[in-house]
C-alpha cells in the first residue's frame, strides 16, 4: 500500500520552546556557516578525518568503537568519538563521549549527501547496527554514519544495566503480570537507576538532547546537507530532530513509526491488534492455513483469557543453558509472545494450535529463548530508555489511558492482561521509582514539515502501528507512505522489497521506486504434519 503528498511551500519555521532555544541556537547558526571538513582539508579528504570545534561539540578521527558483536561492516570505516555536553542547560557541566562510525559508500564517485542513522530502542547502539544498514544497501552510493545515542553500548558514560536483563531472564518462572512480580520488576529498575545515576545525569538522557547531539555532529562534521534514515524508536527521534533541528536535512526515511505525540502504552495496544490482525487475515486468505487453523484470532484471544485465569507450568530445553528451565505462560507473556513472533510468521498459526491442544513447548521454548540468549544481556541502554519512557511519555498518558487503549484493541482481555501494554510491563510504577521530571509538553508536538519523508510500515508489525505510518504523513507535506505486505517490525531488516524502497528514496526522495511491492507474496504458513 502507498500514498504520497503533494509538495507545498515551506512554512515559517515554529519558534523552539525556551529550554531548546539557549541550548540550540549557537548550534543552528554555526551549521548555517561552518565551512565543510572536506574543504578544509582539501577536496581529496574523506568525510570524518578532520578533527573539529563548533560550539561545546568536538569531533576528533581515531579508533572504531567497541561494539555488542563482530561487525564486519566497520572494516575501512573511518571512526572518531563526538563530544558534547551532557546536559545544555548547565553551561560548565560535564562532558560526554559519543561512538561514531562513518561507513565508506561503495561507489567510487559517492553523493555528497551521506546518510546518517538512527537507532531504535530506546537503547539500542547504532554502531552495533552498521552491518544491518550495509546488509540492506544504504551505502551503496552514500557514506553511512553511524553514532551511538547518549548512554548507548559505544558511549561514555554507558547505562546499560544488565541486571535489569538478568531479571527478565529470571521472570520467565514468574507470573508475567503478578503484583509480586512488578514490585521485582521496580525493584530492578531502582538498582538501574542506583548505578546510573552514579555515572551520570539521568534527567538528560532523552530524545531532545540526543537530538542536538545529532545536529551538533552534523556541524562538526562539516557537513551541509545529509539524510536521515530512522528506524523503530529511531523514528521518534527522527521526527524529533527534523521537527528541533531542520536545517541541512535534505530528506528523512522512518521505518517502523512511533510518532512522539502518541508514544506510550494505548499506541503500542493498537499496534498489537493491527499486527496480530495482519497475520491472522493473511492465514485466513491461505485455504490450507484457514482449513487447518480456523478462527485463529478467536482462538488466540480465548488463550489470553483461559491462561490469564490458570497460568500453564512448563519445563523447556533451551540452548545454551545447562538444566531444563522452568516457564509460566498467563495471558501476558502470549501476548508479548506474539508480539515478537510476527518476526517469525509461517509458524505462529502451528504454536497456537499446539498450545490450544495442550502443548506449550513451542510457544514456551521461543520465549524463554529471547530472555535467556546472550544477545539479551548488557546490550540495551536502560538507562537511556527509561529517560525517554518516563521524560516523554508516562507524564502524558494515564495508567487509565493504557487500560482504556488496550480495551479499545481487545475488549476481551481481562484487566490484568490490559494493565501491561505489550513490551512496557509495569512501565508507570518503573518511572516512579526513576524519579526524573518531565520533559516540557512540546516534546510532544507534531512534527509538521515539507522534507521529503518515506514513511515504511510491516503489515504484520505488531509493535508499531501501520496506521503511525498515516498519522505522521498527515503534517508530512511531500511524504511517501508505503506499508509492505507480510513484513514485522522495521521492514528494512528483512525486507528486499523495502531495502530497494529505501535506496531508491535517497536517489529520489520524492518519487522512490515502489515496483517491487506488486509482487510480494505471504509467507507458506506451516500447517504440520
Amino acid at each position: 500500500m502507498m500514498s504520497s503528498r503533494p509538495p507545498h511551500h515551506r512554512s515559517t519555521p515554529r519558534r523552539l520552546p525556551a529550554v531548546l532555544a539557549g541550548a540550540t541556537a549557537g548550534v543552528l547558526a554555526l551549521g548555517l556557516t561552518v565551512t565543510p571538513a572536506r574543504a578544509e582539508a582539501g577536496p581529496a579528504a574523506p568525510l570524518g578525518t578532520v578533527a573539529r570545534t563548533v560550539g561545546d561539540a568536538r569531533f576528533v578521527p581515531g579508533d572504531c568503537p567497541r561494539t555488542a558483536d563482530p561487525a564486519p561492516a566497520l572494516e575501512g570505516a573511518r571512526c572518531g568519538t563526538l563530544t558534547v555536553p551532557e546536559n545544555r542547560s548547565r553551561h560548565r557541566g560535564r562532558k560526554i563521549t559519543l561512538g561514531v562510525a562513518i561507513v565508506p559508500a561503495l561507489a567510487s564517485r559517492p553523493a555528497r549527501d551521506p546518510i546518517v542513522w538512527f537507532a531504535g530502542g530506546p537503547g539500542d547502539d547504532a554502531v552495533s547496527e552498521a552491518q544491518l544498514a550495509v546488509d540492506g544497501g544504504l551505502n551503496r552510493d552514500r557514506d553511512v554514519i553511524l553514532m551511538s545515542q547518549r548512554g548507548t553500548y559505544s558511549a561514555d558514560p554507558v547505562l546499560t544495566c544488565p541486571n535489569i536483563d538478568e531479571f527478565n531472564a529470571r521472570a520467565l518462572g514468574l507470573v508475567y503480570g503478578a503484583p509480586s512480580t512488578g514490585r521485582l520488576h521496580v525493584d530492578a529498575t531502582r538498582t538501574c537507576r542506583e548505578q546510573s545515576a552514579r555515572r551520570g545525569d539521568l534527567s538528560a538522557y532523552d530524545s531532545t538532547e540526543s537530538a542536538t547531539d545529532y545536529a551538533d555532529l552534523r556541524v562538526a562534521l562539516g557537513i551541509r546537507r545529509w539524510n536521515v534514515f530512522g528506524i523503530s524508536y529511531g523514528t521518534d527521534l527522527a521526527l524529533i530532530y527534523m521537527r528541533d533541528h531542520p536545517q541541512g536535512i535534505r530528506s528523512v526515511g522512518i521505518d517502523g513509526v512511533l510518532p512522539p505525540s502518541l508514544a506510550g502504552g494505548a499506541v503500542t495496544w493498537s499496534a498489537a491488534r493491527q499486527g496480530f490482525d495482519g497475520l491472522f487475515t493473511a492465514c485466513a486468505e491461505q485455504p490450507s492455513c484457514n482449513r487447518r487453523y480456523p478462527h485463529l484470532s478467536d482462538t488466540f484471544e480465548r488463550l489470553v483469557r483461559r491462561l490469564e485465569a490458570r497460568p500453564l507450568t512448563t519445563m523447556v530445553t533451551v540452548p545454551g543453558q545447562p538444566a531444563p528451565v522452568k516457564v509460566v505462560l498467563d495471558g501476558g507473556v502470549l501476548v508479548n509472545w506474539l508480539t515478537s513472533a510476527t518476526h517469525v510468521a509461517a509458524g505462529v498459526p502451528r504454536s497456537i494450535d499446539e498450545l490450544a491442544h495442550g502443548n506449550p513447548q513451542r510457544v514456551a521454548e521461543q520465549w524463554a529463548g529471547g530472555k535467556l540468549s546472550p544477545q539479551a544481556v548488557g546490550r540495551i541502554a536502560h538507562g537511556l530508555a527509561y529517560g525517554v519512557f518516563c521524560r516523554e511519555w508516562t507524564p502524558f498518558e494515564s495508567e487509565a489511558d493504557v487500560i482504556r487503549g488496550g480495551r479499545r484493541a481487545f475488549p476481551s482481555f481481562p484487566l490484568s492482561v490490559l494493565a501491561n501494554a505489550p513490551q512496557l510491563p509495569f512501565l508507570h510504577a518503573d518511572c516512579r521509582a526513576w524519579d526524573v521530571p518531565a520533559a516540557p509538553r512540546s516534546v510532544r508536538d507534531v512534527t509538521r514539515s515539507d522534507i521529503p519523508t518515506l514513511v515504511l510500515s510491516g503489515g504484520f508489525d505488531a509493535q508499531t502501528a501501520p496506521s503511525n505510518g498515516a498519522y505522521v504523513a498527515r503534517t508530512l507535506s511531500r511524504s511517501t507512505t508505503i506499508t509492505v505486505p507480510y513484513v514485522a517490525h522495521v521492514t528494512f531488516a528483512e525486507s528486499p522489497c523495502a531495502q530497494a524502497i529505501t535506496n531508491s528514496f535517497f536517489d529520489s526522495p520524492t518519487a522512490p521506486n515502489t515496483r517491487c511491492l506488486a509482487g510480494l507474496q505471504p509467507p507458506e504458513f506451516d500447517t504440520g504434519p
